[in-house]
């Protein structure tokens, strides 16, 4: 069975391209964003796993659980999906819907691991220095990992800038015995 990364490929380049012409990234974010959540309750699981329901009240339920928050071509996609058998890959679409959305608008994200919760200022600061290394806009997510000890981790795409205690008290450990 191929992966769901290469199954929602497509999907996501081809909403991504009718985004992009029509000018409507943000609102195709929101939608997507809206039907993974959806997608992602186990009652709604449920229902898509049910072989007794047609894909097509299948795909009446997501339109009717977002009632007036779907565009017409955000339903059609719905059905498209649903026809398909593929309602379940809907959070990797949106994940890389998200990525494709971001390099178009020249934004990178960033993961901040912190020992401890980081303010607003620290936030900023961190996240103006990023961009000033990476030379793009940063979108970061910040969050709590106490098993850090101090200082932080960041992780943008595959590069990983680990700063925190843990690690360099792991550095001087593996000096100490080589």
């Amino acid at each position: 069975m191929a992966e769901p990364r290469t199954i929602a490929r497509p999907y996501a380049e081809a909403v991504f391209r009718l985004a992009d012409a029509q000018g409507r990234l943000a609102e195709w974010s929101a939608a997507l964003a809206n039907l993974a959540a959806v997608a992602g309750d186990a009652r709604v699981r449920a229902a898509v796993g049910d072989p007794n329901l047609s894909a097509a009240k299948v795909a009446g339920l997501f339109i009717a659980v977002l009632a007036g928050r779907l565009s017409g071509d955000a339903e059609n996609l719905v059905r498209v999906l649903a026809a398909n058998g593929r309602l379940d890959v809907l959070a990797e679409i949106c994940t890389q819907y998200e990525a494709l959305k971001n390099e178009r608008e020249g934004v990178v994200e960033a993961d901040v691991f912190s020992a401890f919760e980081l303010d607003a200022a620290q936030v900023a600061d961190l996240v103006s220095r990023l961009e000033h290394k990476t030379g793009r806009k940063v979108k970061a997510r910040v969050s709590v990992d106490a098993a850090l000890i101090g200082g932080v981790k960041i992780v943008i795409g595959d590069k990983v800038i680990d700063a925190s205690a843990r690690a360099q008290l792991g550095a001087l450990e593996a000096a100490l015995k080589a």
